[in-house]
């Protein structure tokens, strides 16, 4: 009998006061499948799979979610995580995201990525990452 405990990433979850709104938005960012659970959750996961197969996004409703403050100001609600997303064109995929409904970070620190924020008020990135995204081992949808 095998007694390893075994741990594997399942999701990310997000706050939100609209977890289908947000749900939405992310799959139209990512062109991934959205699902509507119950009125507080909802996920996000890659075309082809089902939720569980691949690592997905979960939006769980917080009716007392602030969005946070980026960059950071004392006093103000502050940034716990933040999305990286892999990109092979940083100008069209900055374009993709703002016709899904996000907004550029007025502040941005470096010209290989973008500081963008989610409808809800997440912060996520878009990281020029054209060689990584074209070499064989990388598996990310």
């Amino acid at each position: 009998m095998n007694n390893e405990i075994k741990i594997k990433m399942y999701s990310f979850t997000l706050d939100c006061k609209a977890p289908h709104d947000l749900a939405k938005f992310y799959a139209s960012l990512l062109r991934w499948e959205a699902l509507d659970m119950d009125e507080d959750w909802a996920c996000v996961y890659a075309p082809g799979t089902s939720q569980g197969e691949y690592l997905g996004i979960l939006f769980q409703r917080n009716p007392e979610y602030l969005p946070p403050v980026w960059p950071e100001e004392q006093g103000a609600q502050q940034q716990m995580a933040h999305l990286d997303f892999a990109v092979n064109d940083l100008e069209k995929s900055v374009q993709h995201a703002l016709e899904c409904g996000a907004t550029i970070a007025t502040e941005q620190f470096s010209d290989n990525w973008t500081v963008m924020f989610d409808p809800a008020g997440h912060p996520f990135c878009l990281c020029a990452m054209k060689d990584l995204m074209e070499s064989a081992g990388f598996q990310l949808q």
